[in-house]
């Protein structure tokens, strides 16, 4: 039997179509870990000197909370999921199960009979109040020159979630659609709870001793 025939097929519902770049957010957030880095490495090197313990532990729990909030949040979507990644989980969110969904001054998607939301795109808070809210209100998943990117985020995605719902041959809100399995996966983010944790407890325990 020719060897190709006897490759295992591969199942790509979890390829990556698109990824989204985060719209604000990020900037800070890199300040704020560098900052705090710099605060950290100045307490451990003046440790013996009097710089507060204290003080390095708040930098390090900063650090930490800039990197889980503002850097590790991502977003993309795969064949058949939106993938939201933030500060404590990464959602996947079935593209066909998506009920509702907009872009305002975060992303907004409701599926499985639950509100979910990601920071990483989003729109001024006056923008956001005038944003569209239905889907097909514009249909150009193409960025045109000058054209918002949130507004190109928010029409690629409803082009692939009305893809994934004509797929699966349901309605938004429909009783088929609301039947579907597995509508949101979650996934708990072990590292930044942990850090976190870690952070406050060194935080607290530098307290209590310079107290």
């Amino acid at each position: 039997m020719d060897e190709e025939n006897m490759a295992p097929l591969q199942d790509d519902s979890d390829e990556v179509v698109e990824r989204f770049h985060p719209t604000s957010g990020r900037v800070t957030g890199w300040l704020t870990v560098v900052l705090a880095g710099v605060v950290v490495l100045a307490g451990l090197v003046y440790l013996d000197e009097g710089f507060p313990p204290w003080l390095t532990a708040a930098a390090a729990l900063l650090g930490v909370l800039a990197w889980a909030a503002m850097l590790r949040p991502a977003l993309w979507a795969t064949h058949e999921h939106l993938v939201m990644r933030n500060l404590a989980e990464t959602l996947h969110v079935r593209l066909a199960a998506v009920e509702e969904m907009a872009v305002r001054q975060v992303l907004v998607v409701r599926a499985g009979d639950r509100r979910w939301v990601s920071t990483v795109v989003g729109r001024p808070w006056r923008k956001a109040i005038t944003a569209r809210g239905t889907p097909g209100a514009s249909g150009d998943a193409v960025p045109q020159e000058g054209m918002p990117y949130a507004d190109f985020v928010e029409n690629r995605l409803y082009e692939l979630v009305d893809s994934a719902r004509r797929e699966a041959g349901v309605r938004p809100g429909s009783p088929e659609q609301l039947a579907l399995p597995d509508p949101v996966r979650r996934e708990r983010a072990w590292l930044p709870l942990a850090l976190i944790v870690v952070a406050v407890l060194v935080l607290a325990v530098s307290l209590v001793m310079s107290s």
